[in-house]
């Protein structure tokens, strides 16, 4: 006896008219419903998480800092400055001292345009701030030396012919001077030879000690020229 499901005649006929067929991604519709609906009937089921997409709530602003007052001494000179306290000792020099010798170049301290000394070290004043700076003697490029007065740096970058568009030239002249007592005070690089004493100023060792500061004009040769010849005037070793 054959069963009456595998019977045409107990079909509708008008069933599969009506029926849409049945899809993969339809089922998979089907079935993520269900169980979304059966989880959030559950007592104690978790709240759904926001979709992943969406946009987090902005930040609450945060309140301005109250400008605070500092002392720098800057080329001998002491200046009394109202800042907030994020400001930059570049910005600093820059718009509140209106030393525009220091140059504003990647802000990042990549290019060494902002060189500026600090109890005779080079810095980047793009990376430290203002008020970090109080109570150190600050020297920028105009500090070094004055028309009819130049430091001897200063005359030979003129003389060597050391830069070109000249943006990077403050700063560049800044690292020089630091890097001729570095050595002579015995601090090596990452070529000096023997780290027990003071490393001749050789033109790999002013290539090297110089590899913070960069020129995009490319007077790299004549920058080296300049240092070595200021160096020979007082010999490292």
């Amino acid at each position: 006896m054959s069963d009456p499901l595998d019977d045409a005649d107990c079909v509708d006929p008008h069933l599969h008219a009506t029926l849409p067929a049945p899809t993969r991604r339809g089922f998979l519709k089907s079935a993520g419903a269900a169980t979304g609906a059966l989880a959030t009937a559950l007592p104690g089921a978790p709240v759904a998480a926001a979709p992943a997409d969406a946009a987090p709530p902005p930040p609450a602003p945060r309140p301005a800092s109250p400008p605070r007052r500092i002392t720098l001494t800057v080329n001998g000179a002491r200046h009394e400055l109202l800042v907030e306290p994020r400001v930059t000792l570049l910005d600093a020099l820059r718009e509140h001292l209106a030393l525009y010798g220091t140059k504003k170049g990647c802000d990042r301290g990549q290019c060494g345009a902002c060189t500026v000394l600090v109890d005779g070290r080079r810095i980047n004043s793009c990376l430290t701030l203002a008020v970090m700076q109080e109570d150190r003697a600050i020297t920028t490029i105009e500090g070094l030396g004055q028309p009819g007065a130049l430091h001897a740096m200063q005359a030979a970058f003129i003389e060597h012919d050391a830069f070109q568009c000249g943006y990077c030239t403050p700063g560049q002249i800044c690292s020089a001077v630091a890097l001729l007592q570095e050595a002579r005070d015995g601090q090596a690089s990452a070529v000096s030879a023997d780290l027990r004493q003071p490393a001749a100023l050789s033109d790999d060792e002013i290539r090297e000690r110089m590899s913070g500061n960069l020129c995009r004009c490319g007077a790299y040769p004549n920058i080296v020229t300049a240092v070595r010849v200021v160096a020979a005037i007082r010999p490292v070793a």
